[in-house]
Parts: C-alpha cells; sequence; structure tokens
C-alpha cells in the first residue's frame, strides 16, 4: 500500500491518499478529503486499471474525472494520485514533491 498526504495550499483542504494493488492490473484507490471536489472524485476512482490511469490520453477514466468535479485547475491532488500510482507500481520511488513560491511582494488578482 501507499499512502501520501497533501496540503492543496491556500484553500486549506488536505488530502490522503490510499493506493492499494488488487491485482497485476487493478489498483484500489482510496481518497480522503473534507474538499466536496476532491471526494467526489474520490468517489469515481475506486478501482481502476493503472495502466490506463498512467496512459496520457484524454479518455483516461482519472482525466475525465478531473474535468468533471475539480474546478481549479491546479489543483495539485490530481497529480499526487498519479504519483502514488507509480510508487504502488513500481513506476517510481516514493519521494516528496515540493512547490516553493518566492515573491517580491504581495499580489493581487485584477
Amino acid at each position: 500500500m501507499t499512502k501520501a498526504t497533501v496540503d492543496a495550499g491556500i484553500c486549506g483542504f488536505t488530502a490522503l491518499i490510499e493506493v492499494i494493488r488488487l491485482s497485476s492490473q487493478t489498483l484500489r484507490v482510496v481518497v480522503t478529503s473534507d474538499c466536496e471536489m476532491v471526494s467526489k472524485m474520490g468517489e469515481e476512482l475506486r478501482d481502476i486499471d493503472w495502466h490506463d490511469a498512467l496512459n496520457q490520453r484524454e479518455d483516461r477514466l482519472l482525466y475525465k474525472s478531473l474535468q468533471q468535479h475539480i474546478n481549479h485547475v491546479a489543483c495539485p491532488i490530481p497529480i499526487a494520485i498519479l504519483k502514488a500510482i507509480e510508487v504502488e507500481v513500481g513506476a517510481a520511488l516514493p519521494r516528496d514533491v515540493v512547490i516553493r513560491f518566492e515573491t517580491a511582494s504581495p499580489r493581487a488578482i485584477e
């Protein structure tokens, strides 16, 4: 089993992602979050074919679910799901991903 915890940033939501290998092709993805959008996406992803999840086609389940449920294009949780899948199937090593921001002054969207 692979677990990943995501602090999504300014929205204040976190997510716990658990990926469990059920067979050579099937994974169970469990996403727990207080974010309603992320929770709905997680409900759709329960048991998935990991080949499909890591495929770059736009018709894959993860991409469709992202389009349907996540309104914030820069939400880091979907990519964390993919990274956890990669770790669980041995396509990546378990290493934290970090984004650090530096700005000269606070910026406001106009």
